[in-house]
């Protein structure tokens, strides 16, 4: 049993992403473009005007239309300009006394006369055309009437909306609407170029230049396998070698075990080893809404894959593409199908000339192809099962080298401790180690971080759960006749710990640790584990004379296992006979649908030896509570005052756990072998 375990993985890049964006250059040129009209507008406000204009005050207008000098005026809006018959200097000279006097009395030709001027005084301009502002407020009844009366062309317009207000209004939602159009353009152009590109693969290549390379030593406790991958990665490197003795290296080669084993992380490291690049994708990428797109992806992916020459094809959860065909009915399965057909062709397509092998992982074997199983396709098939003790503590080495771990942590111990954990669930528990270290504000990861972590991990985290006298009660028996009833049993797996901490959905917990690794189960285990499983409830009539539900996971499982006993394994009256088929699958656990090819009659001579298989284990376990109920007892109190006993402790209140060649176990040898 294997695992492998993987290292912190960046995002990979692809072979077939998106193009790369055009560059900024035209959005660069617009913003100078747009900046310089800025500019020119902001500078045209300070240049001088071409016109000979005069801003007269109204009341120096009304003079000069009194006196006759005013042709023509222009009136927009509260705006007047107009042109002067003869022209005059702005702004006027200061007169002297003696001036004064003689302009007492105007004349037709006043207005044209300049008046002497000072050294003191500003310059005088002359100007022939004028503008002015009515007094839109206050009113000018006199206004037009003196115009009349002194011959005055008059013009009105309206007044015409400054070119600002007239772009803003106008022209701005016109710009708005440009670019709306032409955003929804771009957009429906890249829809269709999506359109166009649904047959492409999705595959993403890495390659030593644009991700991490992974090797043989980045993967732990799965030494078999890499054994059996070994000799890919010395095809893609020393390809010649087996040409010359006329070896054919498998085109396929097929990872199979339960979920979190490092199947992927096995299929990078061959390709880092062999330096080729690594296509990678997942079987459910195949399959679109659209029909014929999953095959044209098959078709484009070993393409690219040819044109790379020397490369791994890797496709996880293979069974999402690969499954047997006219298992199930509709649209979804013809392209699934179609799919599986034209994969089926590009493996049977390649040359001796063609470096490529095609890589797949899989937890459900069960269900593929028998055609993609077949030899000259995935015909080999390597086990990546969970790992061992010392596959752990490999992996847990791996884990923990970026942790600053505390002297007193034994990864050894803690492999013992984690028994069927794969490798993503030892990666897990080092972060969750860590995480519980930083939340008490520890410097080091210790040993109890871990043990914390694996309780976290195991059942839950602890619940600040307040629980009644008479409840603590029935949990610290229950809990204590589950501990006693393990220890007092030698072929049963020692105790570790035992708690009556809420963690989970439980109320309590005892905790039990296997002396070593098993493989193969015998009756007499499987016997004592049924009487651990029933301790709780038995404890509850003994000591309480009463029960409760606390015992319902306890109850479910222990039917679970005298029901395999029964029917699968051949321990009991009934013989050697199998009456289950496959209910399991060997990675994923139970079939949604199971059948039944026995008879009622038999059904029900196997719920009867079931039931007595269950009614012998209680009674035994009975016995045994009862003739040792001042242990129960203790072991009870000392729950209640401290809620955690740990197996030193045990040892004081219980002694010595009984050998295997003990007496008590020769008499409990003696009851098993009356069931």
């Amino acid at each position: 049993m294997m695992t492998v375990v993987p290292p912190k993985e960046p995002e990979s890049s692809t072979n077939n992403s998106p193009a790369t964006p055009p560059t900024n250059s035209a959005v660069t040129i617009m913003q100078w473009a747009l900046f310089v009209i800025f500019l020119f507008w902001t500078l045209s406000s300070f240049w001088p005007s071409g016109d000979q204009s005069v801003a007269l005050p109204y009341s120096a207008f009304l003079e000069q239309v009194q006196a006759g000098n005013v042709t023509q005026v222009n009136i927009t809006g509260s705006d007047i300009d107009g042109d002067l018959a003869k022209s005059i200097v702005w702004p006027p000279a200061t007169a002297t006394p003696q001036a004064a006097q003689q302009s007492a009395a105007p004349t037709a030709t006043a207005a044209a006369q300049l008046p002497a001027v000072t050294s003191s005084q500003p310059v005088s301009t002359t100007y022939t055309s004028f503008t002015t502002h009515f007094p839109t407020d206050v009113g000018d009844s006199t206004l037009l009437p003196l115009l009349e009366r002194q011959k005055v062309t008059v013009n009105v317009t309206p007044p015409s909306t400054p070119w600002l207000a007239l772009l803003l209004t106008d022209g701005l939602p016109i710009l708005l609407l440009l670019l709306y159009f032409g955003f929804m353009g771009r957009q429906m152009m890249q829809q269709q170029s999506n359109v166009f590109g649904f047959g492409r693969s999705r595959a993403r290549q890495q390659t030593a230049g644009n991700y991490p390379e992974v090797t043989f030593k980045d993967v732990a406790g799965a030494n078999e396998a890499k054994a059996d991958l070994r000799e890919i990665v010395d095809f893609l490197k020393q390809p010649e070698l087996f040409r010359l003795l006329g070896a054919r290296m498998p085109r396929g080669v097929l990872l199979v075990g339960p979920p979190g084993t490092g199947k992927t992380l096995l299929a990078r490291a061959v390709a880092g080893e062999a330096g080729v690049p690594f296509f990678n994708l997942s079987g459910s990428e195949f399959v679109e809404m659209f029909v014929g797109v999953g095959a044209s992806r098959v078709r484009d992916l070993f393409v690219q894959a040819k044109e790379a020459g020397s490369a791994i094809i890797f496709i996880d959860e293979l069974d999402a593409v690969g499954r047997r065909r006219g298992a199930g009915l509709g649209a979804t399965n013809d392209e699934r199908e179609q799919t599986l057909n034209q994969l089926l062709v590009e493996m049977d397509g390649f040359d001796e000339h063609h470096e490529i092998i095609v890589l797949a992982a899989t937890n459900r074997p069960d269900v593929l192809d028998p055609a993609l199983l077949r030899p000259g396709r995935f015909d080999r098939q390597v086990v990546v099962g969970l790992p061992d003790q010392r596959g752990r503590a490999e992996i847990l080495r791996i884990h923990t080298r970026a942790l600053h771990l505390a002297d007193d942590v034994n990864l050894d111990k803690l492999a013992q401790a984690t028994v069927g954990m794969s490798g993503a669930d030892l990666a897990n528990l080092c972060n969750e180690a860590a995480l519980g270290a930083v939340h008490q504000r520890h410097t080091q990861v210790s040993m109890s971080d871990f043990e914390t972590a694996i309780d976290k991990v195991l059942l839950g985290g602890e619940r600040s759960l307040m629980l009644s006298p008479q409840a603590r009660q029935i949990v610290a028996y229950h809990e204590a006749g589950h501990a006693l009833a393990a220890w007092l049993l030698p072929d049963a797996d020692p105790v570790n710990k035992v708690t009556i901490i809420p963690h989970g959905r439980a109320l309590g917990v005892t905790e039990q640790l296997p002396e070593e690794e098993q493989y193969n189960y015998s009756r007499t285990y499987l016997l004592a584990r049924l009487a651990v499983m029933l301790g709780g409830r038995t404890a509850e009539e003994i000591a309480l004379g009463d029960i409760t539900t606390g015992a319902e996971n306890d109850l479910v499982e222990a039917t679970r296992l005298a029901r395999r006993m029964v029917t699968r394994w051949g321990m009991s009256e009934l013989g050697l006979a199998a009456f289950d088929g496959d209910e399991e699958q060997p990675f994923l656990g139970y079939e949604l649908a199971q059948g039944r090819s026995y008879s009622e009659d038999t059904a029900s001579h196997i719920d009867q030896a079931v039931q007595k298989l269950l009614s012998e284990r209680h009674q035994c376990v009975t016995n045994l509570l009862t003739q040792h109920q001042h242990l129960l007892d203790e072991l009870a109190r000392a729950l209640l005052d401290h809620e955690t006993v740990a197996q030193g402790t045990l040892v004081t209140i219980l002694g010595e756990r009984p050998s295997k060649d003990h007496n008590v176990h020769m008499a409990h040898d003696a009851v098993y072998a009356q069931s």
